[in-house]
């Protein structure tokens, strides 16, 4: 699950910009919480607001995400695009389009998303793309390096139980 949180905006020296900030703030919590609670539309609106208020990586990410909600993995990738540009660095929005072109069925094309998400340098869950790689890893039958991702993701992150399922499902099917 994604967080948002106040660190995730630059600070300024500006009172004008900090005002700013803190109304898309606002408005990225709001729809964060109207996406938890299924209404996505809502949340799509108050991701809008936040991005016209003050464009960030987060934002586009987020609104992506939602897209992602609904099917719309075009709309989805492309904000995660708009992301990438205003911050290559943020590690999210590369991941995202990673897992939205698994979606699609699109493994090789999803493979260098991954890849850039693993080495972003600025990821707060760095242990998603691991777990995501291993998906394309053990769909073409590389179980082993599968294994291999799903265990570098639960390095990272031992609760994460997706990860968690994926490697004793398939260390159970290997023994």
């Amino acid at each position: 699950m994604k967080q948002v949180n106040k660190a995730d905006f630059d600070d300024t020296s500006s009172e004008g910009s900090a005002s700013l900030k803190e109304r898309a703030q606002e408005f990225l919590q709001r729809a964060y919480r109207l996406q938890m609670s299924g209404h996505l539309n809502e949340a799509i609106e108050n991701y809008k607001k936040s991005i016209e208020v003050l464009p960030t990586a987060e934002a586009h990410t987020f609104l992506g995400w939602a897209y992602s909600f609904l099917g719309d993995y075009e709309s989805a990738i492309a904000e995660c695009r708009n992301a990438i540009d205003l911050d290559p660095d943020f590690g999210n929005p590369y991941n995202d389009i990673g897992a939205y072109l698994i979606q699609q069925g699109e493994l090789d094309e999803a493979i260098p998303y991954l890849e850039l998400a693993m080495k972003a340098k600025r990821y707060a869950t760095p242990h998603f793309p691991h777990y995501n790689y291993g998906r394309i890893l053990e769909r073409r039958g590389l179980w082993f390096e599968a294994l291999g991702e799903y265990k570098t993701s639960l390095d990272l992150e031992p609760n994460y139980s997706l990860a968690k399922d994926a490697f004793y499902r398939l260390q159970a099917l290997l023994n």
